[in-house]
């Protein structure tokens, strides 16, 4: 995959966890720990995306809390 170089700005919370990533070995890079993060949230919109063409629109809460539940994630903010 093509990569472009960008300048971004993080609250220094977030650069700190990244950069511990890298210092422990979790993560390559910054830029890698930032691209696994970018990756997942377009996953997670796609696959809510998904969800709302299949049921015509929103999916039910009650759907949304199982397949959470089943995946082991927390609603995104």
């Amino acid at each position: 995959m093509a990569t472009e170089r960008v300048t971004v700005s993080l609250p220094t919370e977030l650069l700190d966890a990244a950069r511990r990533a890298v210092a422990t070995g979790a993560a390559e890079s910054v830029s890698a720990f930032v691209a696994d993060a970018v990756r997942a949230h377009v996953a997670r919109a796609r696959g809510l995306a998904e969800l709302e063409r299949v049921f015509g629109g929103p999916p039910p809460a009650d759907v949304l809390e199982a397949v959470r539940r089943d995946l082991g994630v927390t609603p995104a903010k």
